[in-house]
């Protein structure tokens, strides 16, 4: 959150929770903050939203000036209002969400003095968090997490080819857990949205696997087929 309020009671902010997945890792994007408070710490990318703006397009451009990244699908989440978790005043933030394909994405550029940098972080070894970053990040996991069981949300983390193992991964890496092989694959392949391609692997040193690809006009046709 930007540091210096409006000269009224309570403020509104933005804080944005970007997934990312590379290498087997799931990854969330933060700032390295250049002002008080909380000068140094790494946070969430997140500011207060200006008087002429809409709460979107505040999202929009405070995601861009502290990690130069645009363009992006955002969600909102929750609400947070806790009275005192700003320290300069009363604030309140709408958290939004997004799950990123980091494959080809440009640098990480903030355009702002507020953010020394932007970087990739695993989820599993986050430091402590400035304000309350770290319980909205929390509650964007479960978010997250709770989608995965009836949407298949892990294909914007993965690349647009992609091996069931791969596949595996990303969901154990979201969950947090171990899954049956045999029986994720089975389940994945009953779904009917997994398109298989004529292609294996490239460039690696093992037995190179089949690529399948996200078949999202089937997937919507499926899901219509059950809403109806």
């Amino acid at each position: 959150m930007e540091d210096k309020l409006p000269a009224f009671d309570s403020a509104f902010s933005i804080d944005c929770v970007i997934f990312g997945f590379e290498a087997g890792v799931l990854k969330i994007l933060l700032i390295e903050r250049n002002e008080e408070p909380f000068k140094d710490w790494h946070a969430l990318p997140g500011s207060i939203i200006k008087q002429e703006e809409s709460v979107d397009d505040a999202a929009e451009r405070i995601l861009y000036e502290l990690t130069g990244l645009r363009d992006l699908h955002m969600e909102q989440f929750h609400t947070f209002g806790e009275v005192h978790r700003h320290p300069q005043g009363r604030v309140i933030t709408v958290a939004y969400y997004a799950l990123l394909r980091l494959t080809g994405q440009k640098e990480l550029r903030p355009v702002t003095q507020f953010a020394r940098k932007a970087f990739w972080h695993p989820i599993n070894d986050l430091p402590k968090l400035a304000f309350d970053h770290s319980e909205i990040f929390n509650r964007s996991l479960n978010k997250v997490r709770r989608r995965l069981s009836y949407q298949p949300i892990a294909f914007e983390l993965l690349p647009e080819k992609f091996t069931l193992t791969q596949l595996q991964v990303c969901y154990e890496a979201i969950l947090n857990k171990k899954l049956d092989k045999r029986n994720f694959r089975k389940k994945m392949l009953s779904y009917g949205f997994l398109k298989p391609l004529p292609e294996k692997q490239k460039g690696v040193s093992y037995r190179a696997a089949n690529l399948y690809k996200f078949d999202r006009r089937k997937y919507n046709k499926i899901f219509q087929s059950e809403l109806s």
